[in-house]
């Protein structure tokens, strides 16, 4: 008769372990990927910068402001989200503007991005003669090797007013240097002519790095003179230096 060991045993004990073992840890790191899928569905990202700059002008009264956004992306490109920052319009303007969008986002090819939102510009806090400034827009973005691209923007309502307005912008992104980055873009707001307002070129110049999960930019922003005509002081030449983090 053979006598079985208890060497014998603890070898046979481990060996129907291991697939056991297996089994486990196939399984923990199918939870492990449900969970990072599902957490990555939804980012968010904040702000603090020495003014917000739209198209070349002021929203701030060349102010500091706050910024917050949250998103969620889904897998099939839809995504929604919201924004919203302080702003300052004058006296009896609003106070805080909150911007919430749908979209959809995919990729034509390797290269070759596209992204179609719908936006809503919201404007709380002022008073009634004020007026009301909410309007929408349909903004399209074609982007290039993620470094150029080229935005279209249109609205049926521009600044609540019920006339068209259209936008036209092209950008790019490079890094310069040891971590640093480079942002150019330009661009070219028009108005129906009801508006009152001249169509105008803005223009913008900017440098950022990360520093750990902080990234620090330092922009120039302009616009030319029509622009100035719009909107006066707000539309001078100015330096925003901002510091956004995100997860």
């Amino acid at each position: 008769m053979k006598t079985t060991t208890p060497l014998s045993l603890a070898l046979a004990a481990a060996l129907f372990a291991l697939p056991m073992t297996g089994f486990a840890q196939e399984e923990v790191a199918a939870e492990e990927a449900v969970a990072e899928e599902e957490a990555s569905i939804f980012s968010w990202n904040a702000a603090i910068a020495s003014d917000y700059v739209f198209r070349g002008v002021s929203q701030n009264d060349e102010e500091a402001v706050l910024q917050l956004g949250a998103d969620l992306n889904f897998d099939n490109g839809f995504y929604v989200g919201v924004w919203g920052s302080n702003v300052d319009f004058g006296s009896g303007g609003p106070d805080v503007e909150i911007d919430t969008y749908i979209g959809w986002n995919t990729d034509l090819t390797e290269r070759w991005n596209l992204d179609l939102m719908l936006n809503r510009y919201n404007y709380i806090g002022e008073q009634d003669d004020f007026g009301d400034g909410d309007y929408n827009e349909f903004i399209a973005t074609v982007a290039f090797d993620e470094t150029y691209s080229f935005t279209f923007g249109y609205t049926n309502d521009v600044y609540n007013l019920s006339e068209d307005g259209f936008y036209y912008g092209l950008a790019g992104s490079w890094e310069i240097y040891n971590g640093i980055g480079l942002d150019v873009g330009i661009g070219r707001s028009t108005f129906a002519s009801a508006t009152g307002f001249d169509d105008y070129t803005d223009w913008s110049v900017a440098v950022n790095r990360d520093f750990g999960p902080v990234n620090a930019a330092l922009g120039f922003y302009g616009v030319d003179r029509s622009g100035d005509d719009n909107f006066g002081d707000v539309a001078d030449n100015r330096l925003v230096l901002s510091f956004s983090i995100g997860g």
